[in-house]
Formats: C-alpha cells, sequence, structure tokens
C-alpha cells in the first residue's frame, strides 16, 4: 500500500497574493475559484468535461497565481505507473464505516491481487455525495485506474465518470443503462438462497433487513420475495426494516417490534453485522435462536463461524472478487471492453438457523 505523492509542484504566486503557507496547492485554487478540486484537475488538463469558460476563468487564476502543472512528470508517471487507486464512498445513509469486517476483507482481497501483479494500492475515502473527486487520483497521473468499493445510490455519477473515459471498475450489482464495470455477488440469488433454507426450516414470518433503495440489498428483497412467493406465502408475511447496515438502529427496530408484539420466527439480513447485532435483542426479550427466531446473515465475515449461536450466512466471493476486479480494471486501463461479471454465491448453514 503506497502513500499519496507530493503535491504538484508549481511556483512561488505572484507578489500580493494570499496564500496558505508553502507550496500553493490545486485545493487553493479550487477555493479561490469557487469550484470543486476535481474541476480545476480537469480545467487545467484541458477536458472538455468542463465547459469552456470555466476553463478559461481558472487556466488565467493558475496563470496568475503562477501556478502550473509539470506535464512531463505527469505523462512520466502515466508510463510507469503500478498504482490503483481504491476508493470507499461514504455514504450517509447506508452508515457502513471502513472499518465493517467485510471492507476490510476486500482490501486485503484487492492488496493480494494487485500485489501479485506487481502493483501498488493507494486507498482513499470519499463522500459519496461528491463522488466526483473519486477521479482526482486518475486525473492527476497519480494513479491508472480507480476500483470503487460501494455503489450505493451512485449509478448516475458512476455512468458519467465512465463516459469521461476515466478507468473504473466498482464493487456492486449489474444495473440497467450501466456504463461501467461492476463485478458483485448474486445477490439475487443470495436473497433466495438464504430464504429458501429458511422456508424448509419451517419458517413462516419474516423479517428483513437492509436497505432496499440500494441495488444489492434491493435484489437480495428481490430473491427473499420470490422465494416467499414460490412458497405460496402472501407479501405480508415479510417485514422490511430499512435499517441500512447501521446495527445500532437495526437492534432498536426489531426491539420495538418486540415490544409491539409482532410475532416472526425468522430474520434476514443483508449481512453478518446486522445478522449478530440483532441477536442479543431477541434473547432479551425471551426469543431464543433459533429455537424461537432462526436468523440468516450475508457476507460470511471471519468471525461469523465463531458468533453466539454460530452465524448461517450467504458468503460472498471475496477472494475471487479482488482477483476479478482488478484483471477488469486493466483490461479498461488497457482499452478493452470489460462486461459487468455476477460471481456465484453460497450459503453456509451454521448453528442459527437449524431449527
Amino acid at each position: 500500500m503506497s502513500l499519496p505523492p507530493a503535491a504538484p509542484e508549481s511556483d512561488p504566486p505572484g507578489p500580493g497574493t494570499q496564500t496558505r503557507p508553502g507550496r500553493l496547492q490545486m485545493a487553493d485554487i479550487a477555493r479561490i475559484a469557487g469550484v470543486s478540486v476535481a474541476t480545476v484537475s480537469r480545467a487545467l488538463n484541458g477536458s472538455t468535461e468542463v465547459s469552456a469558460a470555466t476553463r478559461q476563468r481558472i487556466t488565467e487564476l493558475a496563470r496568475s497565481l503562477n501556478y502550473t502543472i509539470n506535464i512531463s512528470a505527469k505523462n512520466l508517471r502515466l508510463r510507469h505507473n503500478r498504482t490503483v487507486a481504491v476508493v470507499i464512498p461514504y455514504d450517509r445513509q447506508t452508515r457502513l464505516h471502513v472499518s465493517d469486517p467485510f471492507f476490510l476483507s476486500m482490501l486485503g482481497s484487492l492488496a493480494d491481487a494487485l500485489t501479485d501483479r506487481g502493483y501498488d494500492m493507494l486507498v482513499s475515502r470519499i463522500d459519496a455525495d461528491q463522488l466526483e473527486n473519486a477521479s482526482l487520483s486518475y486525473d492527476s497521473g497519480t494513479a491508472l485506474g480507480i476500483i470503487l468499493i460501494g455503489q450505493w445510490h451512485s449509478h448516475d455519477q458512476l455512468n458519467r465518470l465512465a463516459d469521461q473515459g476515466v478507468p473504473l471498475v466498482v464493487w456492486g450489482a449489474q444495473l440497467p443503462q450501466q456504463r461501467y464495470c461492476s463485478v458483485g455477488g448474486d445477490n439475487l440469488g443470495g436473497g433466495r438462497l438464504a430464504t429458501r433454507h429458511l422456508i424448509e426450516r419451517g419458517c413462516r414470518r419474516f423479517v428483513f433487513l437492509g436497505d432496499p433503495t440500494t441495488p444489492e440489498s434491493a435484489l437480495r428483497l428481490r430473491g427473499h420475495q420470490h422465494e416467499l412467493a414460490e412458497a405460496g406465502l402472501e407479501p405480508e408475511a415479510c417485514r422490511v426494516l430499512a435499517v441500512g447496515f447501521d446495527a445500532a438502529r437495526a437492534r432498536t427496530e426489531v426491539g420495538r417490534l418486540l415490544e409491539q408484539g409482532v410475532d416472526f420466527d425468522a430474520v434476514v439480513a443483508c449481512s453478518d453485522v446486522l445478522a449478530t447485532a440483532v441477536v442479543p435483542v431477541l434473547r432479551l426479550h425471551g426469543r431464543e435462536v433459533p429455537r424461537d427466531v432462526a436468523v440468516v446473515g450475508y457476507d460470511d465475515i471471519e468471525w461469523a463461524s465463531h458468533a453466539d449461536p454460530p452465524l448461517t450466512t450467504v458468503r460472498q466471493p471475496v477472494a475471487r472478487a479482488g482477483i476479478e476486479m482488478v484483471e477488469a480494471l486493466l483490461e479498461r486501463v488497457a482499452g478493452r471492453d470489460a462486461p459487468p461479471r455476477t460471481l456465484p454465491v453460497e450459503l453456509v448453514v451454521r448453528q442459527s438457523s437449524m431449527r
């Protein structure tokens, strides 16, 4: 894993210019111009994604401050670049943090795949509402391409990045009108596997934990509902709690259902963290797992098998995912097409669902 490179060199600002101590940064130009750093980067590189008027204004401002980009150095970096930017968006609605075990395992898988191929990994965190900043490392020549872990609600933004020619691969679901490459597990199939297993164990009243507005969770919910219909169960057999990946909220919402006397005998969660978070709440209200309520998670993170009770879960192909994302990105960097890839998942049965 490499550290970010030093800021681009520039000459000292002209007389009377107010700047921060030290070298002038691209962020200074952005602040003065009232635009994003990504816009400044594209404008100074002559990108047609920025209007001619804005390009001229930013170029003139940079010139007045004696700020220049060393094009020769940038081109040299691009020719010899062995760094891939791995970007993790923070989405305030889903509340999934970098410390989440699934993120950490995915980072490890990518690091292994990149190291095996002689590449470095540069990790950064951005606000999902400012996804255009994901391209900064590519625009500046720091990285040869970008792997984004997390699709969230950013489908249109990702399409725009792809249209700008940014080599980009996203961990997520394949969606209609998609112009970027995605690699992801079979979310529809995963939802079906979990639900079919619980129905076979005699479960008939379900709680689904996740965020149905995000592509991956929406597909898992669709698979869940498909199996309910196949079993002749009405839609009312499932209560959907839109808790995102927020374990605290999941505990609160499940606790509220129990206090209201809502009867359910199964929980299908969109992550292992959510699944294990609600087990103590069920016990607090006198409901034992799996005797009274069977629980199934998603991902099969490292400690799922050590939970109390050991957690039945849908295993994501994390090791293969790292390899597939790196290979797809290198195809994009080479100018070749890299179509979306959906990887198989499997159900790992443990004690939490064995009624």
